[in-house]
Order: C-alpha cells, then structure tokens, then sequence
C-alpha cells in the first residue's frame, strides 16, 4: 500500500538522521490530517501542534476532532495547543502600514517559527504538509511559511490521491469533505476563491501538454490560470539563486 511505504519512508529518513519525534502543524485540512496519520502510523513519537490566529470556529473543531481521533487510535500521538493571535497582533503593531498579503503570509510564518521551537526542544522533524499541486505546480504556499519544512511526505501526491489515501485511512468524515483554504485570513475565502479552478482542474492542468490554442472554455480558463500562478510563483519552487564568483 501506498501509504504503508510512506510511513516506512518517514520512519526510515526519522532513523538514519538521529531524531526522535515528528512535529506536525494541523489546519483542520485533508492535507495536514493525512500527513499527521502518516507520521503516527511509524511508531514514532507524533506531536500535531494546533496553532490558532483568529481562527474560525468551523477550521478549529475540525483541527480539535481530527486530533481526537488520531489520539484514540495512537498511543504515540502527543498534542499541543499554541494560541498564537496576541503574537500575531503585537507583530502587526510594529508596522504603521498594514498590507493584508503580507499579514496573511506572516500568520504562516509565525507558525513556522512555532514549529521549528517545538522541534528544536524535542529532536524533532517538521514534516511539511503541501501537496504535488500547491508546491510544484502553482506555489500556493508561503515561502518560510508552510513551505518552511524538513520533510514533504505527500509532496509527490495530487490532491486527488491525497482525498483517496485519507478515506482509505478512515479519516473523519468532516475533514474527507471540508472545502480546502489556507486558513490565513479573516474571512471563509476558499484555495478555490483565491486560485480561480479547482485542485482537480489544476492536476489537469499540470499534466496538460498539448497545444493550448486547441482548448475552449471552461478547460482553456484553468490552462493560463494554471500557467499564470506557475509563472508568478516560480521562485517559491526553485533553489534560491546563488552568486557565483
């Protein structure tokens, strides 16, 4: 099974490199709950960390029932909550402008930031939780944010399979069916509202090779979508550029 090698994968690159936990941000999302259940499925020690920044209700019980469930299921499972939004908020005071990307990004990055000292006090690894679509394809992260990471084990899955291998691991049923957003902002904006097409259209997308010229409507609107995002996004995806003497 596929997500028996995974788990193996982590469990092994856990082993070799002298650690002793796994540390995992959990959002209330499919991905997050699939990467987290991955990481329990070793053995190993698994601490999901909920870290909320004015986060809404729905995202909340969510990230709180899916943590429930993995901890009945898991003895090796160990959770935290961190309440991150007086951080947040003496963070935005310092700057007299306020840019609402910017902010949304440095929720991320906070988090982040809580990750890595959780990590650092327990020999832990941050396991990212981005799926093939969101890291290779339209960089729909934040960089040094949730693309700050030390392993990526659903990094080479589709959004697709990722829904498939979490109903195969009988993951809740509110987290198989929530609609996916990123949790950054104060409002119920959707990946989808923020991308324009769907995870779905967006894996066709990736894969397409052919003559753009060839498509009409709906599948045409998703190519230069996905092209336009890949585009502007490029330098999340690629190694930092070093000058070289």
């Amino acid at each position: 099974m596929l997500y028996q090698q995974i788990s193996n994968w982590l469990k092994n690159y856990l082993e070799s490199n002298n650690l002793e936990c796994f540390i995992i941000g959990i959002s209330g999302g499919i991905d997050s709950a699939l990467t987290s259940t991955l990481c329990a499925q070793t053995g190993k020690k698994t601490i999901v960390v909920s870290m909320p920044i004015y986060q809404a209700s729905e995202q909340l019980k969510r990230s709180h029932n899916h943590i429930n469930w993995l901890k009945s299921k898991y003895s090796n499972v160990e959770s935290l909550e961190i309440e991150l939004t007086n951080t947040f908020e003496t963070f935005k005071s310092l700057f007299s402008t306020e840019n609402k990307l910017a902010l949304a990004n440095s929720r991320s990055r906070l988090r982040m930031t809580t990750l890595y000292q959780i990590a650092g006090m327990n020999k832990g690894l941050v396991v990212g939780t981005g799926n093939k679509v969101e890291d290779f394809g339209v960089g729909f992260f934040t960089k040094y944010g949730d693309g700050g990471v030390d392993i990526s084990p659903i990094g080479d899955l589709t959004k697709t399979e990722v829904r498939a291998i979490a109903g195969e691991l009988g993951i809740i049923k509110e987290i198989l069916t929530a609609k996916p957003t990123d949790g950054l902002w104060d409002d119920d904006r959707t990946d989808e509202d923020q991308m324009g097409a769907t995870y779905e259209e967006l894996e066709w997308a990736m894969e397409y090779k052919k003559d753009p010229e060839k498509l009409f409507g709906k599948q045409k609107e998703v190519y230069y979508i996905y092209n336009k995002l890949n585009n502007q996004n490029k330098h999340k995806m690629v190694a930092i550029p070093v000058f070289k003497k």
